[in-house]
C-alpha cells in the first residue's frame, strides 16, 4: 500500500528527511512587526530571530487552514494517509485537520486517513514522524499502523529547555502558576508535557548547562528509553544540541539520535537557543 505522511511544520524534520521520506508539509504562519512569514521552504530563522528581539510585541502563530490540509491530501496521491500536527491543546492545526479529513471522506469514502495528535511539538513531532515512517515502510496494514503509533503517542516523553519562557508566557501557552514563576524568578525551568500535551514544569536549576544535565539524568533512568530514537530539536544552538548528543551516549541505551534545527514555530516558542528533546 502507497502512503504519505503529512506534517504541520512545527514538526522540525531535517531537509533531508522531508526530501528524502514519504513527508508532505502544512505550513503555520507566522505574524510579528507587520510582516506575515510562512512557514516553508522558504523560512529564515535569522531573520525572525531578530525581529523577535527588536519588537515590543511577542510574534502570533496561525495554524494551516483545512483547506490547506485538503490541498496536501491532494498532492499526497497515497491510499494511506497520515496525519502529525502540534498538541490540540496548543494550536487549532489538529482541528484544521480533522476538519480536512472529514471533508476527504465526503468525497472519497474508501480513503484511508488518521489524524495523530503528537500530544507534542517539535521533537515529538518528529519522533512520532519517525515512528509512523517505520511502521507504515515495514509493510503493516492502515489500523495496525495507527495502533502502533498512538501507542506510541501515549508512551512518548517530551522534555524541554529555554532560555527563557517570555514567548510562551505571552501567547498563553503556560498556566498562570507557570507564568508568575518565570517572571519572577531567576532560574533555569526543564519543562515537559502532560499525556494530554499540555506544558508543565518538571525541574528547575540555576543554569540551561544544569538544567540540561538534569535532563538527560531523567532520560537515562526512564526504561522506557532503552532501544528507543530520540529527538533532539535546537533553536540556532548546535553546540547545545551535541552537548546534549554527548550526555545521552554517556548515560542512555537509546537506538539512535536525530538531530535537528527548529523551523519557525518551534522557534517562536523555543526561542534562540532553545532545546527540545522526545522519545
Amino acid at each position: 500500500m502507497s502512503f504519505k505522511i503529512i506534517v504541520d511544520s512545527c514538526c522540525d524534520l531535517t531537509a533531508g528527511q522531508l526530501h528524502q521520506g514519504p513527508f508532505l508539509r502544512a505550513p503555520l504562519t507566522i505574524s510579528i512587526a507587520g510582516e506575515d512569514i510562512v512557514d516553508d521552504e522558504t523560512f529564515d530563522q535569522a531573520h525572525l530571530i531578530l525581529l523577535m528581539r527588536e519588537s515590543a510585541e511577542p510574534p502570533k502563530t496561525a495554524c494551516p487552514s483545512p483547506a490547506q490540509y485538503l490541498d496536501a491530501f491532494e498532492k499526497a496521491d497515497a491510499e494511506d494517509l497520515y496525519v502529525v500536527t502540534l498538541s490540540a491543546l496548543l494550536s487549532g492545526s489538529h482541528n484544521a485537520a480533522a476538519q480536512a479529513r472529514a471533508i476527504w471522506l465526503e468525497e472519497h469514502p474508501e480513503a484511508h486517513v488518521h489524524i495523530f495528535n503528537s500530544c507534542s511539538a517539535a521533537a515529538g513531532e518528529v519522533a512520532v514522524a519517525m515512528k509512523l515512517l517505520e511502521a507504515a515502510g515495514s509493510g503493516l496494514d492502515f489500523q495496525a499502523v495507527v495502533n502502533e503509533t498512538s501507542q506510541f503517542i501515549a508512551s512518548m516523553t517530551t522534555y524541554f529547555v529555554l532560555e527563557d519562557l517570555d514567548h510562551l508566557r505571552k501567547n498563553g501557552r503556560l498556566t498562570g502558576a507557570l507564568a508568575i514563576v518565570t517572571e519572577a524568578l531567576r532560574i533555569k525551568l526543564l519543562m515537559g508535557a502532560t499525556p494530554e500535551g499540555q506544558i508543565k514544569k518538571v525541574g528547575q536549576a540555576l543554569s540551561v548547562k544544569q538544567a540540561l544535565t538534569r535532563m538527560v539524568a531523567l532520560m537515562a533512568a526512564d526504561p522506557g528509553h532503552v532501544g528507543r530514537t530520540v529527538s533532539i530539536v535546537h533553536c540556532n544552538n548546535l553546540d547545545r544540541a551535541l552537548y546534549v548528543r554527548e550526555q545521552i551516549l554517556k548515560s542512555c541505551q537509546f537506538k539512535d539520535i536525530l538531530i535537528s534545527e527548529a523551523r519557525g514555530v518551534t522557534t517562536v516558542y523555543a526561542n534562540d537557543g532553545g532545546i527540545v528533546v522526545a522519545f
